[in-house]
């Protein structure tokens, strides 16, 4: 193989881009799947979701590659053996994990302070049992538990009707020296970290191993939007709202006609299949 061949590095949204909104199922994205580990490139989950969660599905999935929880808190690697695992990652339950975000302690001690100063009924995945947060987000009781395993982000919801600012909103976390993303179904109270921070981290470390890492990501939501904008290959996947505009932003950046594991699915062969990388190592 060429010196010069890509090396890709495939990052990727979860809910509504790589698994369906509806049924969190990713049939329609095996084709893509499957191609990305014939030919060793490392799909990195890069999640709102917690660390049990993404463990789950990876295992569900058989991909064992690093990812990133809790949009951007964490980082964690399946084992030992990955070349160049930070000096500063800990061996924390069956994972070394390296931490880029706030205490979920402080995150939510600090979610309540914003209820109280802006005078809005906020509610976070702390104070909501079970029940509260399968119905919310449509997952069965085992894996609602699983999302309320929660190290570095608190989902909220507001639930009264009274208007707010979101700009409000984010003033009042970054007052606290905490920032505020929009996720699909949730508003997201975090450390500074982001996908985009996290994913830096990893391409730098995936660098080390082979100098023609080249970053794929894909996503729907603004939370995703700190990935797609340092990609070598963004890739916006279509959803209710119109992020159209960031087109304008990232000229680079493809936004899929369809939505969730089909259009997932399409865009990651697009771009394998296009490459010289698949013309002299997936035909050979």
């Amino acid at each position: 193989m060429s010196d010069n061949l890509p090396f890709f590095i495939i990052f990727t949204d979860l809910d509504a881009t790589l698994l369906n909104k509806s049924t969190y199922g990713w049939k329609e994205a095996l084709p893509a799947i499957n191609l990305s580990k014939r030919l060793s490139v490392p799909v990195i989950f890069a999640s709102s979701k917690t660390r049990a969660e993404i463990s789950l599905l990876g295992s569900r999935m058989s991909i064992s590659d690093p990812f990133i929880s809790e949009n951007g808190g964490g980082i964690f690697f399946q084992d030992r053996s990955f070349p160049g695992i930070p000096e500063d990652a800990v061996f924390d339950n069956g994972l070394w994990k390296l931490s880029l975000g706030k205490p979920y302690s402080l995150i939510t001690k600090t979610l309540h302070e914003i209820r109280d100063d802006l005078g809005i009924s906020i509610k976070g995945f702390s104070e909501m049992n079970i029940e509260e947060i399968s119905s919310l987000t449509g997952l069965d009781q085992e894996s609602s538990r699983l999302a309320a395993l929660r190290e570095y982000d608190e989902p909220f919801v507001i639930e009264e009707k009274k208007h707010i600012e979101k700009d409000e909103l984010i003033k009042a976390a970054e007052k606290r020296g905490l920032s505020i993303s929009a996720g699909g179904r949730f508003y997201h109270l975090h450390g500074k970290n982001d996908k985009g921070r996290a994913m830096t981290v990893l391409m730098s470390l995936y660098r080390k191993i082979n100098k023609n890492a080249c970053s794929i990501a894909l996503g729907d939501s603004p939370n995703d939007f700190p990935m797609l904008k340092i990609a070598d290959y963004p890739v916006l996947i279509r959803s209710e709202n119109d992020y159209s505009y960031l087109k304008g932003e990232i000229q680079s950046l493809t936004i899929t006609g369809s939505s969730g594991p089909k259009a997932w699915n399409k865009a990651v062969l697009n771009i394998l299949e296009n490459s010289i990388f698949w013309k002299t190592d997936y035909k050979t």
